[in-house]
């Protein structure tokens, strides 16, 4: 009996002394939270790059949700916390600072995009929008006109051409641009109007729209209110608006203003080193609506 209480007590004291050292062992979290930035699809890469070159040079962190940028505008409306908004247009801007989510001072522009027009497998693309009525482009993807601009744009193009009429019952809408380019790239669609930024590194022959055939793609960012990072976000803000962060949108195929371009050192068109390939394209992505595989058809 003796022996038993002695084991138990022999347990008590062991248990006793690993609650003090883990407690003991207790360190600050050197876990430093990230800049929180939301993002139009088409600057899906670029803005990734970026993410990683402003952490490489002060050590802060960014985490990106990319999306339609009229969605992303809703969800700041509703109280969303970012500290950033990248958006593909300057309307989503205006929108977000109209509601008093986001700083109007630090609003501006940071690139200009460029659309293209992106076809599947074993579909040629078309050397001109006029092909799109074509048979072979039996289906035609775009982002939402209502929520990415990008899509607005298509859309825009395609009416300037006096294509719509012909092809918009075969038009299925995606939440974004960069949806837009999966289902050509799924095989769900025959084409798809998609950001030159989201195909920039591929090989693959595409049409480049000519920019007369809809208003510039005019892409502005601005810091917002309800972020835990603010003062980091317009670093990031700054950092993305710098000759650093020029440099990696052109990577990218946009076109970028800098401080230098402003005082005529440089030129905004002579970033555009791909614009006489007939062939190029962008996108708007919600990483959460990746996954959807039905895509919805015809006029909404």
């Amino acid at each position: 009996m003796l022996r038993r209480a002695g084991s138990i007590a022999w347990l008590v004291r062991v248990a006793t002394f690993v609650l003090v050292v883990s407690c003991g062992d207790e360190r600050p979290s050197t876990v430093t939270p990230s800049v929180h930035v939301a993002a139009a699809s088409s600057v899906t890469g670029a803005f990734e790059e970026l993410g990683r070159a402003f952490h490489a040079r002060t050590g802060t962190s960014v985490r990106f949700v990319f999306g339609a940028s009229g969605s992303l505008a809703q969800q700041l409306d509703a109280g969303a916390p970012f500290d950033v908004f990248a958006a593909a247009d300057e309307a989503s801007v205006a929108r977000v600072v109209q509601s008093g989510a986001c700083d109007r001072s630090t609003a501006g522009e940071y690139a200009r995009g460029r659309l293209v027009v992106w076809t599947r497998d074993g579909v040629e693309a078309p050397r001109t929008l006029a092909e799109l009525a074509d048979p072979r482009f039996a289906r035609l993807a775009l982002a939402s006109p209502e929520h990415a601009p990008y899509g607005s744009a298509a859309r825009d193009a395609l009416r300037r051409a006096g294509l719509w009429a012909t092809v918009e019952p075969r038009v299925v809408y995606a939440e974004n641009i960069r949806q837009a380019l999966q289902f050509a790239e799924t095989g769900n669609v025959d084409a798809a109007f998609a950001a030159r930024s989201l195909v920039i590194d591929d090989a693959r022959p595409h049409l480049l729209v000519d920019e007369a055939m809809h208003a510039p793609i005019v892409q502005s960012l601005v810091v917002c209110r309800r972020g835990a990072r603010r003062e980091d976000g317009r670093a990031f803000a700054d950092f993305v608006r710098s000759a650093e962060g020029a440099a990696i949108l052109r990577r990218f195929g946009f076109a970028v203003a800098t401080a230098e371009t402003e005082t005529g050192a440089e030129t905004g068109t002579a970033t555009e080193t791909e614009k006489e390939t007939e062939t190029e394209t962008e996108t708007e992505t919600e990483i959460e609506t990746e996954t959807e595989t039905e895509p919805r058809v015809g006029p909404r």
